[in-house]
C-alpha cells in the first residue's frame, strides 16, 4: 500500500478499508487503489482540474455495480461513475476520500434489432460502435459528438451528448429509449420503454443529463436511424461574423432544418487549415456549414434553397461538397477543431453555453471585445443552427494568472448567455466548472427543486456529491464576488 501523497484527501487506513470491501465483490485487478494505477482517473477532459481518486472500482456485471454501491453505502463513501472520461466540465472528476467506479468493462453491444431500430447496449459501448454495428443493416445512431471515437453511451446519457447532427436528430434524450440503472441502494431501476411513451412519470429524460447523481448506468436502448441516401454540405463564407450569426437565423427561419448547421470564426479556420487540410476559406472571419440529407431529390432542392438564403444574407462565396469524401474532408475541420487548437496554443479552455440563435451577432461581437479585456485569444466552433457556443479560450498554464483570467473569461462568457436569454450549458453539463454559474442563472427555490430530485433517487448524497448543483452558501459567495465597481452584474437576478 503507497503513504498517500499531499494532494490525497484520505488515510491510509480509509483507504484500506474501503479497497479491502471492494476486493471481496470484485475479481483480482479490479480495484485499484496505488497511485500509479490511479493517477490516470484524477479528470476528465477537463484537465485543469484534479483530484486523485482513493479507490477506483471496475466491475463488469450488474451484480458487482449492485454490491459496490452496497458497500459504499454502508461505509458512506461517495462514488463518482465515469464512462470514457473525456467530459469537458469536470463531471467525472474523483471526490476526495471517494470511490470511481467506472464502466469500462460494460462494452458490450446485447442486441440489434434492425426491424425494431434499437440496440441494447452497455454503457461502457463507445458511440461511433453502435453506427458501426449497424452500419450492416444501413443503420446507425445519430447523435455524433466531436469525441465519438472515444466516448462512451454511458458518459453521453450522463450528459446529454449533441453533436453536429443534433439540429436535426435531437440530443441523446432524443434517441435513448429506455435506461437501466441502479441506486445507491442497489435497486435496480428501469426507466423509459421500447415503444414511443413508456406509462408514468418520464423520468427518463430527468435521467438523462443527470451527470451521475442519480444512479449508475447499466444497460441503455437506443434508437436506430436509417442511413440517408446522400448528404452534401455547403460551405459558406463571411467577412463578418454578424453576418454569418445572421444567416443561421434566416436559414432556419426559412423553414429549413439542415442535418447540420456549424460555424467557425477565422481563428479556428486558421487554426484547423493546417491541420486537416479541410479547403477552407482562412481569409473569411466566418464560415458556416451547412449540411443536408435524404434522397438525391430531397437534397438538391434543400441545398438550393439554403445557398439562396445564405447569398441573401451576405456569403461572400459558397462551395458545395460534390462527392462523400468532399463531405467528410469539409466536416473533418469541424470534428477536429479542438484537437487543432494545440497548433497554436499550450492551452484551451473550452466553454459551452447556448443562446438564441437571433443573438449570436452580438455575442461573437462581445466575446471578441473580452479578448481584449482578459488579454487572451478565443476561437470560437461550434453548434451554430441550435445557438450552442464552443468558444475556446487560448492561454498558457506556464504564464502565472493566465488560467485565472481564462477562468474568469468563460465566466463572463456564462453570464452573457444568461443576460441574452441563454443557458449556460448544451451539451457538457455543469460538473465542478460551472456549478458557480448556476448561481446566475437559477433562483433558490429552483435550486431547492433540483435537490429535492437529488434526494428522491440519492437520499444519502453519496452519487457525485458537490457536482452541478450548488448549495446556497456556494451561491452567497459567488454573489459577494460579482459585485463590481460597486455594482451588482445582473440588478434583476435574486441576490444570495
Amino acid at each position: 500500500m503507497n503513504a498517500p501523497t499531499p494532494n490525497q484527501a484520505f488515510s491510509a487506513a480509509r483507504q484500506r478499508e474501503v479497497a479491502a470491501a471492494l476486493d471481496r465483490i470484485l475479481p483480482d485487478g479490479s480495484v485499484l487503489f496505488n497511485e500509479e494505477d490511479t493517477r490516470p482517473y484524477e479528470c476528465d477532459g477537463l484537465t485543469a482540474y484534479r483530484q486523485l481518486p482513493m479507490v477506483v472500482a471496475l466491475p463488469q456485471t450488474e451484480e458487482q455495480v449492485i454490491a459496490i454501491l452496497k458497500a459504499c453505502r454502508e461505509l458512506q463513501v461517495p462514488i463518482v461513475p465515469r464512462g470514457a472520461g473525456t467530459g469537458l466540465s469536470g463531471g467525472a472528476m474523483p471526490i476526495a476520500d471517494g470511490v470511481v467506479l467506472s464502466t469500462a468493462r460494460f462494452n458490450r453491444i446485447l442486441k440489434l434489432d434492425p426491424y425494431a431500430r434499437t440496440a441494447v447496449v452497455q454503457p461502457g459501448v463507445r458511440n461511433l460502435a453502435i453506427s458501426e454495428a449497424a452500419s450492416a443493416h444501413g443503420l446507425y445512431y445519430a447523435p455524433d459528438p466531436s469525441s465519438q471515437i472515444a466516448c462512451s453511451i454511458g458518459g453521453n446519457v450522463a450528459e446529454n451528448s449533441g453533436g453536429v447532427h443534433c439540429l436535426k436528430y435531437g440530443l441523446t434524450v432524443h434517441n435513448v429509449l429506455k435506461v437501466r440503472m441502479v441506486t445507491t441502494e442497489g435497486e435496480v431501476v428501469e426507466l423509459g420503454g421500447e415503444s414511443l411513451d413508456a406509462p408514468g412519470l418520464d423520468l427518463l429524460a430527468v435521467f438523462i443529463g443527470s451527470e451521475g447523481m442519480l444512479g449508475v448506468v447499466t444497460e441503455v436502448t437506443v434508437k436506430l436511424v436509417p442511413k440517408p441516401q446522400l448528404a452534401r454540405v455547403i460551405m459558406a463564407s463571411f467577412d463578418d461574423v454578424a453576418k454569418g450569426g445572421d444567416a443561421v437565423a434566416n436559414v432556419i427561419a426559412a423553414g429549413i432544418i439542415p442535418a447540420g448547421l456549424e460555424m467557425m470564426d477565422k481563428t479556428s479556420s486558421r487554426m484547423v487549415e493546417p491541420f486537416v487540410n479541410a479547403g477552407y476559406d482562412t481569409d473569411a472571419e466566418a464560415i458556416l456549414l451547412c449540411e443536408s440529407d435524404g434522397t438525391p431529390e430531397e437534397v438538391e432542392d434543400e441545398i438550393g434553397r439554403m445557398a439562396e438564403v445564405l447569398r441573401a444574407s451576405g456569403a461572400t462565396a459558397i462551395a458545395v461538397s460534390e462527392n462523400e469524401a468532399e463531405r467528410l474532408k469539409f466536416w473533418s475541420g469541424r470534428k477536429n477543431a479542438f484537437p487543432a487548437a494545440g497548433r497554436i496554443s499550450p492551452d484551451y479552455y473550452c466553454m459551452d453555453g447556448t443562446i438564441p440563435r437571433k443573438q449570436l451577432g452580438l455575442v461573437l461581437n462581445s466575446i471578441a471585445d473580452m479578448e481584449q479585456r482578459f488579454g487572451l485569444r478565443c476561437a470560437n466552433v461550434f453548434h451554430a443552427g441550435d445557438g450552442n457556443l464552443h468558444p475556446l479560450i487560448l492561454f498558457d498554464a506556464n504564464q502565472p494568472g493566465e488560467f485565472e483570467r481564462a477562468e474568469a473569461f468563460g465566466a463572463a462568457i456564462l453570464e452573457l448567455c444568461v443576460e441574452v436569454g441563454g443557458t449556460i450549458t448544451g451539451e457538457h453539463g455543469v460538473g465542478i466548472e460551472k456549478i458557480n454559474s448556476m448561481c446566475v442563472q437559477f433562483a433558490p427555490e429552483e435550486r431547492e427543486a433540483f435537490f429535492a430530485v437529488k434526494r428522491a433517487f440519492d437520499p444519502a448524497f453519496l452519487l457525485n456529491p458537490d457536482k452541478a448543483i450548488p448549495s446556497l452558501h456556494r451561491c452567497a459567495e459567488y454573489g459577494k464576488m460579482h459585485v463590481q465597481r460597486g455594482l451588482v452584474k445582473f440588478p434583476d437576478l435574486p441576490r444570495f
